[in-house]
């Protein structure tokens, strides 16, 4: 399948850098690139061999004037990222002659890509399915190793192979199914309910487990908002340090030296955790601490995971009993903070009074219980699974959705094939499971689903 038109746009990021790429895909990317190439001793683009680079210019097809000294790179169809003839002119990385260049192909009949429109035709040409293309900006977005793995693994296929079994096994099912309708007088009607009652079970077990990783899985993608809390000068901006390990807050003796709110991304053992830093919860007067605190506070209700600091050197205050209230039925670390001094807080009591939560003592002085505090994150976030992002994760809000989906349908079969109803009843919903499981690879997306999904990408993707 191959469209019409020949795409072409800027591949790397935007900015000064050794290497720039325009990349161009479609039926006219070869004759664009031989109409403004010139290789050294005469070489055209049409003798460059496919996965050959050649060394040359591009110039101004009527003057022959030169705009940037090159090498060509062609990958004919279907041997390519899109199926397509690709090109890849790849220049210095200076904004100038990038947009001297893609100007030109644009003027030899090229279009300018939309946002993700490589991915797109790979897809479209049966390249990729809609996982592995979902992966691809997965890698692009990746915060650490281990999420850079787990998008490795989707783009190889690994979600696509399952989801493609499960998907096998439905349609054996509905067939068996529709040979009792088909053939009634054979009477196998009763033995092919029985066996789907089995399979479906099978199913549902495998549904669950890929469902139960999808927690995990979306912090690996898109990291675990994390909110440092505590009144002021209790050393959250210390632990924003000590954990990104870099003097990013100012840290202070003065109380309320953080106004407003500090974003940092930081490696957890290959978790990413989105760590922002607070105003200290208290009582003021200033009109900007007083804003500060408002933004804590809506912070801690959307934060995936708090870190409550205490003073362990100081007896608890107003402020923090009320911050304490506050840590009830959510998902919180409550640490016991200057552990280097003389400790008045019992952890015990703590724990007592914010059921759920787990006491941590800590110095960030001294960097005492730090280590004992990353573990105790890893372990939160992958809850016994297995850890370093190894086997299938579901990463993607999309397809957790249509995998709840298939498993609502398939509990329906079972549903109906406990009440005996029909089998041209149990059929309808193997389908809908069938075709849920179908829009997550793509085999039965509708369109505009596609186009939501590669708009998200960046241009020359």
């Amino acid at each position: 399948m191959y469209q019409e038109d020949t795409i072409a746009a800027v591949a790397t990021a935007a900015g000064e850098g050794g290497i720039g790429i325009i990349r161009l895909s479609g039926r006219q990317a070869e004759p664009i690139a031989g109409a403004i190439f010139k290789g050294i001793k005469g070489k055209t683009a049409a003798a460059i061999q496919s996965y050959q680079a050649a060394y040359g210019h591009i110039v101004q097809p009527e003057t022959g004037q030169a705009i940037d000294e090159v090498l060509l790179l062609m990958m004919r169809a279907p041997h390519s990222y899109t199926c397509e003839d690709v090109v890849e002119i790849h220049c210095h990385g200076g904004a100038v002659s990038l947009q001297r260049i893609l100007s030109l192909v644009l003027s030899q009949g090229a279009r300018l890509a939309e946002p993700g429109e490589f991915t797109k035709r790979a897809f479209l040409n049966g390249r990729l399915d809609l996982t592995q293309a979902e992966a691809v900006i997965d890698i692009i977005r990746s915060k650490t190793d281990t999420s850079l793995k787990v998008a490795v693994n989707h783009l190889s296929g690994s979600l696509s192979q399952q989801i493609g079994a499960m998907r096998h096994k439905l349609l054996a099912m509905i067939a068996h199914l529709e040979a009792a309708i088909d053939f009634p007088e054979e009477d196998i009607e009763e033995l092919a309910a029985s066996e789907v009652a089995v399979q479906v079970a099978d199913l549902l077990q495998e549904i669950g487990k890929l469902l139960s990783t999808a927690h995990t899985g979306r912090i690996l993608r898109d990291g675990l908002e994390t909110v440092i809390i505590g009144k002021p000068n209790v050393g959250k901006s210390s632990l924003l340090n000590a954990l990104i390990k870099e003097n990013r807050a100012i840290v202070t003796d003065i109380p309320g030296t953080t106004r407003d709110v500090i974003e940092e991304y930081v490696n957890i053992q290959g978790i990413p955790l989105k760590i922002v830093d607070t105003a200290g919860i208290r009582e003021t007067a200033d009109l900007v601490e007083q804003l500060g605190v408002e933004r804590a506070l809506s912070f801690v209700e959307r934060a995936d995971l708090i870190l409550l600091l205490l003073d362990a050197s100081l007896p608890l205050t107003k402020e923090d009993h009320e911050v304490l209230a506050m840590m009830s039925g959510r998902n919180a670390l409550i640490l016991l903070n200057k552990t280097d001094l003389p400790v008045c807080l019992d952890s015990e009591a703590i724990e007592a009074m914010v059921s759920g939560a787990a006491v941590y003592k800590i110095s960030v002085h001294t960097g005492e219980g730090i280590p004992e505090l990353e573990q105790a994150i890893v372990d939160a976030v992958y809850g016994g699974q297995v850890a370093m992002g190894e086997g299938i994760f579901v990463t993607n809000v999309r397809h957790e959705a249509l995998l709840d989906k298939a498993r609502q349908s398939l509990e329906e079969v079972r549903h109906t094939i406990e009440v005996q109803m029909p089998p041209d009843c149990i059929v309808v919903d193997l389908r809908e499971a069938w075709e849920r499981l179908g829009e997550i690879t793509g085999d039965t997306v509708h369109e505009d689903i596609v186009a939501e999904i590669f708009s998200q990408f960046c241009i020359g993707k």
